[in-house]
């Protein structure tokens, strides 16, 4: 297993740049203000991305995404200091905000 290390960093900073706002949102709207912080959203990222790089040189499919899944929500779980379910509910509203932000930047630069 080698990982490229200049590879690992332009994802993190990628990762953080595209993912850390929509999961900074989406934990502010689910948890609160109080325990959802842009440096917590930044520090899951970050520690997310390392994690499935790592991950996905051992393992490889749906085991790999099924183990990364469940990285990512107990990050998310311990950083936000909440459960799994809305751990699980945060992941995917993050998404949604994502795909949100996406349509609209993509949507007014068509105009």
């Amino acid at each position: 297993m080698t990982i490229n290390l200049d590879h690992l960093v332009l994802q993190i900073i990628v990762s953080i740049i595209i993912t850390s706002p929509s999961l900074w949102i989406a934990g502010r709207i689910l948890v609160g203000k109080s325990k959802a912080k842009l440096s917590d959203a930044v520090w899951i990222i970050a520690v997310g991305t390392i994690i499935r790089a790592i991950i996905s040189g051992f393992f490889h499919g749906g085991l790999a995404e099924f183990v990364q899944f469940l990285l990512w929500l107990y990050l998310i779980r311990v950083r936000y200091e909440t459960n799994w379910l809305k751990a699980f509910i945060v992941s995917i509203l993050a998404v949604v905000v994502n795909m949100a932000i996406g349509i609209t930047i993509f949507g007014i630069g068509m105009l």
